[in-house]
């Protein structure tokens, strides 16, 4: 004769763990969710003349986080300092500059406004506070004309100019 199987676990037990699971699984998106919205709560966006205008003022400090090439194809923005975001002292420098201006905002500033909304979330999901994203970039794109065709000023991109601002501004 055949013994009889038997379970040990009634399927009343599975459903409760799979609705367990589940719940869990949620709860975790969702909290990721939140903490990616607080993340772009804590970037204020800016267009390009108000950021001309504050970094004239020294309200805040620009950094134009574009490639060399593209600084001596389009200049940089008058007013802001070149930091390669691809540097690998790129962080590092923007803690060296929150550390020395801790009530000044960083505003960051590219070539579409691409880049700078990548990488100001992903700084304020670090918990690096006060970003600004002048989200137009320097010659427009979908959030805006941008910094060049507001007929806003620039200086020479040329590797020297944009290190020898760069030093003015950690010194």
């Amino acid at each position: 004769m055949r013994p009889e199987v038997t379970f040990t676990s009634k399927p009343l037990a599975r459903r409760r763990f799979l609705f367990l699971t589940a719940g869990l699984i949620g709860a975790a998106l969702i909290a990721a969710t939140e903490a990616a919205t607080a993340a772009e709560q804590d970037v204020t966006l800016m267009k390009p003349a108000a950021a001309y205008e504050a970094a004239q003022k020294g309200e805040i400090i620009l950094i134009d986080i574009r490639r060399p090439d593209e600084w001596a194809e389009t200049n940089v923005a008058e007013g802001a300092v070149g930091l390669d975001m691809q540097d690998e002292d790129f962080v590092s420098t923007l803690v060296s500059l929150r550390r020395a201006n801790p009530d000044l905002p960083i505003a960051l500033i590219c070539r579409t406004g691409n880049r700078t909304g990548y990488v100001t979330k992903a700084l304020a999901a670090q918990g690096f506070p006060g970003l600004v994203d002048v989200n137009e970039g320097m010659v427009g794109g979908t959030n805006g004309p941008g910094w060049l065709k507001a007929g806003l000023p620039t200086y020479d991109g040329s590797l020297v100019e944009v290190k020898a601002r760069r030093l003015a501004l950690l010194q």
